[in-house]
């Protein structure tokens, strides 16, 4: 048993580190000047929570959830950013620069010429966006509990879901990455993303829009993921999230799946 199982052991170990050595590169390639970048992820979420969701909110007032709960209109959007600033950091090292390291740096090519396989890439680089996005959920989550948005234990529940969103999102535009030709594509994907933004129970509950239109909302990514941190952060968990956490684990397995098998025939013909 000894013998059929250690090496498998040893090749998962050797693959998690080759993996690591991907996201390792990208910290010692960091540059003063990224942390700006860096910092406008967080910014972004935060101008929207105080514009819309305190001060539009001191219009709308309180807002009534589903299951008959009355809430602070900033209490229901302040998830939404949440989500929203997972899926646009994770989406910002997985596509942009994940196509320009592939496409035009040429770097994963030299990098196939070490031991390390397309898929060890994939995850290496999906572990350096979590890394990002994992910065962007930690500094806002504190800023809800300072804010009384939520409460601190919930808040750490809060976390490892938003993790999970940005893995998805994460895995989701590594697979897309590889199928874009130009740059010009990425203005088809920032619209698409721009929407989900405004549509997916950010502002508005889905049970405001009409039939059909609620049904394409709650089956967008996006939704699933406000809808499973929002139910964490306000305490109205129940079996819908169980659904959610699935969806996005599939996403993500999606994602990565196709993200190492199309960088094996781009890279490796």
């Amino acid at each position: 048993m000894v013998t059929l199982a250690l090496p498998r052991l040893l090749a998962v170990r050797g693959a998690a580190r080759r993996s690591a050595s991907v996201a390792e590169r990208n910290v010692a390639a960091l540059k003063s000047a990224y942390w700006l970048v860096l910092l406008s992820g967080f910014v972004e979420p935060v101008l929207y929570l105080l514009s819309i969701g305190v001060g539009v909110g001191g219009l709308i007032g309180d807002l009534t959830l589903p299951d008959g709960r009355v809430i602070e209109y900033a209490v229901f959007v302040a998830p939404a950013m949440l989500a929203s600033s997972a899926m646009a950091g994770a989406l910002s090292e997985t596509t942009f620069n994940f196509f320009g390291k592939m496409k035009f740096v040429k770097l994963y090519d030299g990098i196939l010429a070490t031991p390390v396989k397309p898929m060890e890439i994939a995850l290496g680089e999906l572990a350096w966006a979590m890394a990002r996005g994992n910065l962007y959920a930690a500094a806002f989550l504190v800023l809800m509990v300072a804010m009384d948005l939520t409460t601190p234990l919930r808040a750490l529940a809060a976390l490892p879901a938003t993790v999970l969103v940005g893995f998805a999102f994460g895995g989701l535009g590594m697979g897309l990455s590889t199928f874009m030709r130009s740059w010009q594509d990425f203005d088809l994907m920032a619209s698409v993303q721009f929407t989900l933004f405004l549509f997916s129970g950010t502002f508005v509950p889905a049970q405001a829009y009409p039939a059909v239109l609620r049904w394409l909302v709650e089956v967008t990514p996006l939704y699933r993921s406000v809808d499973l941190i929002r139910g964490i952060t306000t305490g109205t968990v129940g079996w819908v999230q169980l659904l959610d956490v699935l969806y996005l684990l599939a996403v993500m397995a999606a994602g990565i799946t196709v993200a190492g098998r199309r960088m094996g025939r781009l890279l490796c013909p």
